[in-house]
């Protein structure tokens, strides 16, 4: 029975987290047993339960720990596993100390880091990043192996830590088009105008994201088009922001914020397209999960790089201009693309 322990920040709303229990439901509990340690008790989407699958949840590290020296907050932390042996763990957030100093201190035989954003365009990007990234930086020295959400991430990803010594495998985001399916049967007290071409997007409400780029191209289509209605599913530090430019752009009446929906599908189902122009990702994982509801795809050429076999729109106004209500929307279950994931879930995990 081969021992995995897997370190996440949380399970709150986010493509991380998503994408960590989307893993938990694919894993195949008969020759495994996993221990998934997290620092936060609040839990936002369903988690799967199987008596080898066990939640831990710990204390979280005090925030000026972020400002620390990574090989000091080693030093003084402690294994927080109990000096239990794995076979592999994981560092599944890439962000948090709390998750490098479990998975470096734990007894394993092989330590992994998933790669969820194209880091060298993040540190360009943000600020912040950059600051956080110069204190944890020396973490990456104590890995064995890197899986990367997307083949697009890895030169960069190398580039900027110097890493070429250790094997990177690219494992795109699994999607549980099962749950997908279930979950867009849900009733819901939401309609769209049938007479409109109805977009929407669903994602965090922040610079990467790029809604702010999005409402400009829409202000142009506007020019041209009226019969049209963005909504956006999500929420996020820069939705004061957002609104405030929805307003002065006059897009009032063609764009809805609809916050965090705990079953976002139904809401999609009823669109006409899927809309984003983000700056840059890690892959997108919410462009699969609409591909699978039959949408027409309207992303920005930058993320084709993220998502092969995703064409992107070199003019995404023009794309918009041009688009039309699609006459049938055929569900896609996306099981080769899932397939060759667990292919590749099961060989990083040793499994």
């Amino acid at each position: 029975m081969k021992q995995i322990a897997i370190f996440q920040s949380d399970l709150r709303v986010g493509g991380i987290q998503k994408s960590v229990v989307n893993i938990l439901n694919e894993i195949d509990y008969t020759n495994c047993q996993v221990d998934l340690y997290l620092f936060d008790d609040q839990c936002f989407f369903d988690v799967p339960s199987h008596e080898n699958l066990t939640i831990k949840y710990l204390p979280p590290m005090p925030s000026y720990y972020r400002l620390l020296y990574f090989d000091l907050v080693k030093a003084i932390s402690k294994d927080v596993t109990g000096g239990k042996q794995y076979d592999v763990a994981v560092d599944f957030s890439s962000y948090r100390n709390e998750c490098a100093v479990g998975v470096i201190k734990a007894n394993a035989k092989k330590r992994v880091m998933w790669i969820h954003n194209d880091v060298e365009i993040k540190r360009k990007n943000e600020p912040k990043y950059r600051v956080l990234w110069h204190f944890f930086k020396s973490k990456l020295k104590h890995y064995d192996a890197f899986a990367a959400v997307s083949p697009g991430i890895i030169d960069g990803f190398r580039r900027v830590t110097g890493i070429y010594d250790k094997p990177i495998t690219a494992i795109p985001n699994h999607i549980d088009t099962s749950e997908i399916f279930s979950k867009v049967k849900a009733p819901i007290h939401f309609a769209v105008d049938p007479h409109k071409l109805n977009l929407c997007s669903v994602g965090r409400i922040c610079h990467q994201k790029g809604y702010d780029l999005l409402m400009g191209y829409l202000t142009e289509v506007k020019k041209t088009r009226q019969d049209f209605h963005f909504y956006l599913i999500g929420d996020g530090p820069d939705r004061q922001a957002l609104e405030t430019q929805i307003a002065e752009l006059g897009l009032g009446n063609e764009v809805t914020l609809l916050g965090n929906q705990p079953n976002p599908f139904p809401y999609v189902d009823k669109m006409d397209g899927f809309v984003l122009t983000s700056r840059y990702e890690g892959q997108g994982m919410v462009i699969w999960e609409a591909k699978s509801l039959g949408l027409p795809l309207y992303i920005s050429k930058n993320l084709e790089i993220y998502n092969p076999g995703i064409t992107g729109r070199e003019n995404i106004v023009q794309a918009l201009l041009e688009a039309k209500k699609p006459s049938e929307k055929v569900y896609d279950d996306l099981a080769e693309y899932n397939a060759a994931i667990s292919e590749r879930i099961r060989e990083i995990l040793e499994l």
